[in-house]
């Protein structure tokens, strides 16, 4: 009895195992089998998108990749690496006011001397034409008395600059003399997806022809380093020294040029989308100089409460809060307080999005606008005017969204000139009760209030008036002149 209760475990012990053999084999057959494009089945075993290796890609594009050299003159505190060792998120930026580079590197560079130094710096380009032709960031070799060039087969060469825009921190610099270069391939940074794998080279704390890789982690980030911001996130290891080196694709194409990292986290770095260096390029190599387009406005992002108190469906658009008189937008008709949503056939999706499209419009060019004013949609032609050093195309700070705790004063001629105001028309706030709504809004002591609910307002009798006409309302629009620019601020007056 105990000898067959045996025998039988045994059995069905061995039909289990014929079985699960017999069923994997099955799977293994049929993903084998399957026609690449017949959709997967449940069953099917998903390959593993990670490549084997990157010793190819890396041989094809190290050629290309340069390390540079520099010796600046600085005063007493600089710093280099200025856009790594530096906060590129400014005051308000998503760490809460605090700089992300302070945990590594300290508040301040040395021991805070003032007197001059001759102080050598490293950073990455790479080479674009045979005629020696290097890309590189601008803050690797601005103020730089000389730079060196370092191939990588050892040969170093004297480089002199081409051409710089601070504006998108990309610079063109030259080595003349030398044969057999290598130039890289420039991909197209539109079509790269979240989650491609990419590679950076560059010489990160001198160690040149260093290749390291990853993942694309966004795009289009914001960190506040310049009027044109649209960077590629990667979590790729990237250090001071990367700055100017290449991000490549798979294909080794270049797709972003390396620019700045956050020190107090891990895998993040940023790169500058090689679509929007291609056109900067060829003006630096052409001309040695950036021309852009400028449509003569200030323009802020549309919140929220913003949305609300104009009438929109979304947020989407650019926030007309100022508009230059006499200039292109003013001439074509556009007024403050008008949202862009189309300008040349492109989307302007936020408010990020119109400098980076105007500064790119040839001069000259009639360009077609669409806009919302008072829940129509209206279109208009501008012609583009050209954006002089003086003149930039700035984004209005986005308010606070808040819930008025204010006193106001009128704008008397000795205001005015402290204020540096053009006109008197308004009335000055002269002090805000802290947490006041008004507070919470981010009005300040010398904000100028020039309209409430989009009625403009003369002066203190006017506003007082305008302001009781609200009463009961739960949040009024304020147009508020500040520093020499225009900015939309909703107070809300009571809790939602």
């Amino acid at each position: 009895m105990e000898r067959r209760r045996v025998i039988r475990a045994v059995v069905i012990i061995l039909a289990t195992i014929a079985l699960t053999v017999g069923f994997g084999y099955g799977v293994s057959k049929a993903v084998k089998g399957t026609d690449a494009a017949q959709a997967p089945t449940k069953s099917s075993v998903v390959p593993i998108m990670v490549p084997g290796n990157f010793t190819e890609l890396a041989e094809k594009a190290r050629p290309s990749v340069v390390n540079i050299q520099t010796v600046k003159t600085l005063k007493g505190d600089g710093r280099v690496f200025r856009h790594f060792f530096g906060n590129p998120f400014g005051k308000e930026n998503p760490f809460g006011g605090q700089d992300p580079f302070e945990e590594f590197f300290g508040r301040r560079g040395g021991n805070g001397s003032p007197e001059d130094f001759r102080q050598k710096s490293l950073g990455s380009g790479f080479i674009v034409d045979r005629d020696g032709y290097i890309v590189t960031n601008n803050h690797v070799v601005d103020g730089a008395s000389e730079i060196k060039v370092k191939l990588a087969d050892g040969r170093e060469f004297d480089a002199s600059i081409v051409g710089r825009d601070p504006k998108t921190d990309l610079a063109l610099i030259r080595i003349k003399g030398a044969s057999n270069l290598t130039p890289i391939t420039m991909g197209n940074s539109d079509d790269l997806k979240v989650g491609s794998w990419v590679v950076a080279i560059g010489s990160p704390f001198g160690l040149e022809q260093t290749v390291t890789a990853g993942i694309v982690s966004a795009k289009g980030r914001i960190i506040g380093s310049g009027p044109y911001d649209n960077f590629i996130q990667t979590d790729a290891s990237i250090n001071p020294g990367n700055s100017g080196g290449p991000l490549i694709n798979m294909k080794g194409e270049v797709i972003g040029i390396n620019t700045a990292i956050v020190a107090s986290g891990q895998g993040i770095g940023f790169a500058i989308p090689v679509d929007t260096a291609r056109n900067v390029i060829a003006q630096l190599k052409g001309n040695g100089r950036v021309t852009r387009g400028w449509l003569g406005v200030s323009i802020q992002e549309i919140t929220p409460a913003l949305a609300s108190s104009f009438g929109l469906k979304d947020r989407n658009g650019a926030l007309v809060a100022d508009v230059v008189k006499d200039g292109p937008a003013d001439k074509a008709g556009i007024a403050q307080g008008d949202v862009i949503v189309e300008f040349d056939g492109k989307n302007v999706a936020t408010s990020n999005d119109l400098p980076r499209i105007v500064a790119a419009t040839p001069v000259g060019k009639d360009v077609p606008v669409k806009l919302l004013r008072g829940g129509k949609t209206l279109n208009k032609t501008v012609k583009i005017a050209r954006m002089e050093d003086a003149v930039a195309e700035v984004s209005g700070k986005e308010s606070n969204e808040n819930k008025v705790g204010i006193t106001v004063q009128a704008i008397t001629p000795e205001v005015a000139r402290a204020l540096q105001l053009k006109t008197r028309q308004g009335v000055v706030v002269a002090s805000v009760e802290p947490g006041s709504p008004a507070g919470e809004a981010g009005i300040m002591r010398g904000d100028v209030i020039r309209e409430v609910n989009r009625v403009a307002v003369k002066d203190v009798e006017s506003f007082v008036r305008k302001m009781e006409q609200e009463n009961g309302k739960k949040s009024v629009l304020f147009l508020i002149h500040r520093k020499g620019s225009n900015i939309y601020v909703v107070v809300k007056l009571a809790r939602g």
